[in-house]
């Protein structure tokens, strides 16, 4: 596999990974422009924004956009996250450039039909409404609020209805002229790519963009912590917990992502073995570690009844507190081989491949190879996690969210005093 990156004269880049035994591509743009870049006021701005994506350009209609890729046998999609913004497509060799000028197109000639707005504006509603309904969904909302409080990064994606039904022309607007500058995009390739032919093009496309005046400054994470108990009769307690973490740049997130995966990333890990299997206490339980740029999160999620959300509880805590004192080598290979195939595996999808290249050029500006990702994870060994899962323990901050019949539930203070003990 060859990586190569390109940089416009105006900041826009290009990274692009060939896979030769592909006869498909994989292309987007990745832009800076996520939940954690709006102001306060503009509180799911960023995802209303990808909405209308689709919604027509200056060249094409809503059905146009949809019959041309779709005539090809490809598709185009887009997502939001609190960091980015993704705007890609999947499709043959042969029509990497209608891919790409179909996404160009989106981002550059967007309309913004007063009508259309109206439209999106009412699945906005019907989707925040649902993740409402769905209580693994809105229960990671409420973990991300109470461990980022009164900050960007712990405000809903979704944005609240409130801010949702005052958007208009003007702030979609305002939001692209603040920070869809070339400096914040990244265009990222892989499968059946021609790097030089796909930077020709996006010189031809993106070439002639002026570099934007970015008045906004992104606020540093602060890990707060804190709970979040909400009553309801369901049939589950939903359980969330999180711990400050590491961020993607500190080589401490493989020691991390290793003690997550051996604590709760499968089915033989402690947590899942030792709450579902011995104990039949719940049917989902995980753990995994989670990263920004700047902060990170350890999270364990489960559901469970209500008559047993307290003795659960205690032992997800006592199940750390032993991680910490006696992981073993063995586990801690098992861990270290599951990351390993479940990044190689992914990596053989075009798709998955295109966004590690964006994220890994946003993050590092550089894309590391896949043999130094094994190296770093193959480097972490049986007494490096267990003294993260000690700091995990003793001195990391603690958030969590719980929904359901929760009245037997412990608080995050009695938690954190188990945990401490």
């Amino acid at each position: 596999m060859t990586v190569k990156t390109h940089t416009l004269p105006n900041g826009f880049r290009i990274v692009t990974e060939l896979m030769p035994s592909m006869k498909s591509a994989a292309l987007g743009i990745w832009v800076n422009a996520g939940g954690r870049h709006e102001r306060a006021d503009q509180n799911g701005i960023a995802h209303f924004l990808e909405h209308m994506a689709f919604k027509g350009t200056k060249r094409r209609s809503a059905l146009q956009i949809a019959e041309e890729i779709e005539d090809v046998g490809g598709y185009i999609n887009a997502y939001t996250s609190r960091e980015m913004t993704a705007y890609y497509a999947r499709v043959l060799e042969e029509d990497v450039d209608l891919g790409l000028d179909l996404i160009s197109d989106i981002l550059l000639n967007p309309v913004f039909d007063e009508r259309e707005i109206e439209v999106e504006r009412g699945v906005i509603l019907q989707e925040i409404g649902q993740s409402h309904d769905t209580p693994d969904d809105v229960v990671f909302d409420w973990l991300q609020e109470v461990a980022y409080p009164d900050q960007p990064m712990g405000r809903s994606i979704l944005g609240l209805p409130e801010r949702v039904q005052g958007f208009g022309r003007d702030d979609l607007t305002s939001f692209v002229g603040e920070h869809y500058g070339p400096g914040q995009m990244i265009l990222a390739a892989a499968g059946a790519v021609d790097h030089d032919h796909l930077v020709r093009l996006a010189e031809d496309l993106f070439g002639h963009l002026k570099p934007v005046n970015l008045t906004f400054q992104t606020e540093p994470a602060r890990f707060g912590g804190g709970e979040r108990r909400v009553k309801k009769r369901l049939e589950q307690v939903h359980f969330a917990l999180a711990l400050d973490g590491p961020d993607y740049r500190d080589p401490e997130i493989y020691t991390a992502q290793v003690y997550a995966t051996a604590l709760g990333g499968g089915m033989s890990s402690r947590l899942f073995q030792e709450l579902r299997e011995n104990r039949g206490l719940c049917y989902t339980i995980f753990a995994q570690a989670g990263a920004y740029a700047d902060a990170g999160m350890t999270t364990i999620y489960a559901g469970t009844a209500a008559d047993q959300i307290e003795s659960f509880a205690h032992l997800t805590i006592d199940e750390m507190k032993r991680a910490a004192d006696d992981l073993s080598d063995a586990e801690i290979a098992r861990a270290r081989a599951q990351m390993k195939a479940g990044m190689l595996m992914g990596l053989e999808s075009p798709s998955n491949r295109a966004e590690r290249l964006a994220r890994m050029i946003s993050i590092w500006g550089r894309v590391p190879t896949i043999d130094e990702t094994v190296e770093r994870i193959d480097a972490v060994g049986r007494d490096d996690v267990r003294a993260f899962g000690a700091k995990m323990a003793g001195q990391a901050g603690t958030a969590m969210a719980i929904y359901g019949p929760i009245e037997r539930a412990p608080t995050l203070q009695a938690l954190r005093e188990r945990l401490a003990a």
